[in-house]
């Protein structure tokens, strides 16, 4: 039995516009199983789910996002800081917008798509130099450690470190992101974005939620009716969702 995270699912009032930035960002394509769902995912021959990639799902909602920072974002990897500058720069141009989240003074930028999710641009760092595009997911949480524990055994990654600051994991293969949980205070809100996970052909849906419930997650009803995923919170109220799709 086992779990892989595969996309980031992020709300939207306009899915085409904020999957069209992403897409542009991350020089992906587009793509939509449906009226209000734009997917974003490399090209190229790549087939989902894959562990190179943690792609990124748009979903239309009616609530536009509140001032509150979001949770989970996104970091992009660059590979000098002339790449950062030029990335930076063409973010703004397709619509992103500098964001303050009481950073300071730090070697990454933080900007803000045009719905107003936040997320980094980061300073070149070896340890993201074979990610792809997206370097990190990054989960703001209360306790590194026990986040560690649940979803080092939720998911099927692999933990790289653990301190009482963060927790990282990344894909068992050695490619794609890395999934890093940063000390900085207790949920409050529901949040923007979160992580959609996916069971293995041969695996049950409902046999991995019950095993997600003995480790800790609970039961979250976003008013999401009947639907093919099962949508959870991890134990610190985190939400994510275990999709019904094996592949």
């Amino acid at each position: 039995m086992a779990l892989r995270p595969v996309q980031v699912n992020i709300k939207a009032l306009d899915d085409t516009a904020v999957g069209r930035f992403w897409a542009e960002a991350l020089g992906w394509e587009l793509s939509s199983e449906g009226p209000g769902v734009t997917n974003v995912e490399p090209g190229k021959g790549f087939v989902w789910p894959d562990p190179s990639a943690v792609c990124i799902d748009v979903v239309i909602v009616p609530e536009a996002k509140t001032a509150t920072k979001n949770r989970l974002h996104i970091d992009l990897a660059t590979t000098s800081e002339a790449h950062q500058a030029e990335l930076v720069t063409r973010l703004r141009d397709l619509g992103a917008t500098p964001a303050d989240v009481g950073q300071g003074d730090v070697p990454w930028t933080v900007l803000a798509d045009p719905e107003g999710n936040e997320f980094c641009v980061l300073e070149p760092r070896e340890s993201y130099r074979d990610t792809g595009p997206i370097a990190r997911v990054m989960v703001d949480c209360a306790d590194p450690r026990a986040m560690a524990r649940f979803w080092g055994e939720a998911i099927d990654w692999t933990l790289h470190e653990v301190t009482d600051e963060r927790a990282v994991l990344r894909s068992a293969k050695g490619v794609g992101p890395y999934l890093e949980f940063l000390r900085n205070g207790v949920k409050t809100v529901p949040d923007r974005a979160h992580l959609d996970l996916l069971p293995y052909t041969g695996d049950d849906q409902q046999t991995e939620v019950a095993r997600l419930r003995a480790l800790g997650a609970t039961d979250l009803d976003l008013g999401q009716g009947d639907v093919t995923w099962q949508c959870l919170a991890d134990p610190e109220g985190h939400e994510f969702c275990v999709l019904g799709r094996s592949s």
